[in-house]
């Protein structure tokens, strides 16, 4: 007696249900990286309205167009560091100094960023001086 098997296993993989969810999934990114915003540092130079005085004990002037000047002398960025560094081992007490950043209107903020790094590596607290906001 010739018994067949009606029900053959079949090996095909069905991928229709497959490229339905890749497809969603591509949209989804492709929505949500949109909205992401390129600009992850959104700043803007502060203005304040206080009145308290930090202690100054280097100041670091930025014009809009990149130059540095320390404490009144002009620099330019590869000495920044040194001279920063020779200028907090003229103070009685350097881990307590404190560099002012007095950036121009309209100064590009990597200029800022680079004397904040310097500060960092340095060790010392660094104060970004505001204006006071006109009423």
């Amino acid at each position: 007696m010739g018994l067949k098997k009606r029900n053959k296993v079949n090996a095909e993989f069905n991928m229709s249900s497959l490229t339905d969810i890749i497809f969603l999934l591509l949209i989804f990114f492709m929505l949500t990286s949109t909205l992401v915003s390129p600009n992850a540092l959104n700043l803007k130079l502060p203005g304040s309205d206080s009145k308290t005085v930090a202690p100054s004990t280097i100041s670091v002037s930025l014009t809009s167009d990149g130059a540095f000047f320390v404490n009144k002398g002009s620099i330019n960025s590869a000495e920044l560091y040194s001279k920063i560094k020779s200028e907090l081992s003229k103070e009685k007490e350097p881990q307590k100094a404190t560099i002012v950043i007095n950036a121009e209107v309209g100064t590009p903020i990597e200029y800022v960023v680079e004397i904040m790094d310097v500060a960092r590596r340095l060790k010392v607290g660094a104060i970004l001086a505001t204006e006071p906001l006109s009423k």
